[in-house]
This record gives structure tokens, sequence and C-alpha cells, in this order.
């Protein structure tokens, strides 16, 4: 992932995760009945703040991009937000998987005062949390989105999975937050040679900020998540833009 982007190699000692106030924000792969370990095989880091996690099988190679994110919201019409970070988890198939799963999931036992829902809207899966100082959202793709991007960032022929959005009752992929404190990405096969990004955005603001600004940051594809954390970077050449950009939802719940 961004092999234009110089980086440094590290010993991987640390789980990759997003600090955040209520947390840390880990993530998981599961490739059929196995769960890819908590440590990576490589970690490197990059300029401005990123880092790159690779473990790599002879079925599969995931990596894991942690950056920080901007989503450039208007501040006249939207609070500042406390803190903004992101991930780009994606997974090269060499061999045809019948079943990945990718999770991103905040501590089980969260504050007692915390509340957390579902806050997803059109093209969004997200999760807000908000105790008495702080809200955050956390957002991904939702499965309509994973169909439109549908050639760029998953396999093409995603595009005709279409209809299991709309009628899940046949649907072995989707989104899943029934755990409530993240979110959990089971995909469509996937064959060799095929690739699939997913984003990850967490932002924070006061809990006294009743904008929907923490909702509206999570908006990013990986597209925008790749092209940022390569813009920042003087001299590295910039990712192509997306074909078909993401719809942006009209509305926040």
């Amino acid at each position: 992932m961004l092999p234009t982007v110089p980086r440094t190699r590290l010993n991987p000692g640390d789980r990759p995760a997003i600090d955040t106030p209520f947390g840390p924000l880990l993530f998981t792969t599961v490739i059929g009945s196995t769960a890819l370990p908590p440590l990576p095989d490589e970690l490197f880091e990059l300029p401005g703040g990123c880092m790159v996690a690779r473990w790599t099988r002879p079925e599969a190679r995931v990596e894991l991009l942690l950056t920080p994110y901007d989503p450039g919201l208007d501040l006249e019409n939207w609070g500042p937000l406390t803190d903004c970070q992101s991930a780009v988890w994606r997974i090269d198939a060499h061999a045809p998987l019948l079943r990945v799963r990718f999770s991103a999931c905040l501590p089980e036992r969260l504050p007692e005062n915390a509340d957390v829902g579902w806050d997803g809207g059109q093209s969004l899966a997200a999760i807000t949390v908000d105790d008495d100082s702080t809200k955050l959202t956390l957002g991904g793709m939702d499965e309509e989105a994973i169909c439109w991007a549908a050639g760029a960032e998953v396999p093409g022929r995603w595009a005709e999975l279409i209809d299991d959005v709309y009628d899940r009752s046949h649907s072995t992929w989707g989104v899943d937050f029934s755990h409530h404190h993240g979110m959990t990405w089971t995909l469509p096969p996937l064959e060799p040679g095929d690739h699939c990004e997913l984003p990850v955005v967490a932002a924070w603001a006061p809990v006294t900020d009743e904008t929907a600004n923490t909702w509206y940051a999570v908006l990013a594809s990986s597209t925008d998540l790749l092209r940022q954390a390569t813009d920042r970077i003087p001299g590295a050449a910039s990712r192509p833009g997306h074909p078909a950009e993401r719809a942006q939802p009209r509305s926040p719940r």
C-alpha cells in the first residue's frame, strides 16, 4: 500500500490500533476460520504520522494503513473536531477465499455512562458512542457503497450483488454491528488476483457540540484516505482519483 511513499521498517512489538477516548480501536482479520495474529509480520512507519502493518500468508496478503485524516469540514457549519483518525484495510487474494471477515472494534466494556447505537445512513455503516464529555462516530462502507466501489476498491463483479443489499434473506455477506462496540465486514468470495480495500474512520468531538460533525467526518472512501496520506508528503506521487466517487448521504440518521 502506498508504494511511492518512503518508509522505515519497525519491529512489530505492538498491535496496530487507533487510540480513542473510549479505548483502543482494534482491527481483526479472519480468513476462513483462522484469525490472523494480532502482531503483523511486518510494520512500517511512513511520514506524516502514518503506519502500515502487513500480514503475509500463502493464500493472501493483508495490509492495514493507520493515518490521520482531515475531513475538511466547513467550520462555519460544523463544530471543530477533537481528532480524526483513520485506517485502510486491504486484502490481495492469492487463492480462492470463500469467507473473509474484517472487524474494527472498541473495547467490549465501555464506560458505564457511555451510550452507543447504530448511526448508519445512505452508503455509510456507522456507530456513535457518547458519554458525559465526548461523542465519537466510527464509520465505513455499507453494503450499497461496497457495490458502488466495484471495479476500483473491490472486485468489479461485486456490482452484480446490489440486489443482496435490498434482500438480505439469502445474502452471506454484509456489515454486522450486533456487538454494538464496533463493526464486522463479511466479504463476498474473492478469487486469485482480487483485491478489496475498506476504509474505517473514527472522529470525536465534545458531546456539547450538537452539530453532526463527527458523522460527516467519517464519510471517506479508501481512495480519499490514501490520496490524503500521499499528498501530505512532498514529492510523493498522488494516487489516481476514484472513477466514480461514493455518493454522499443527504442526512445523518
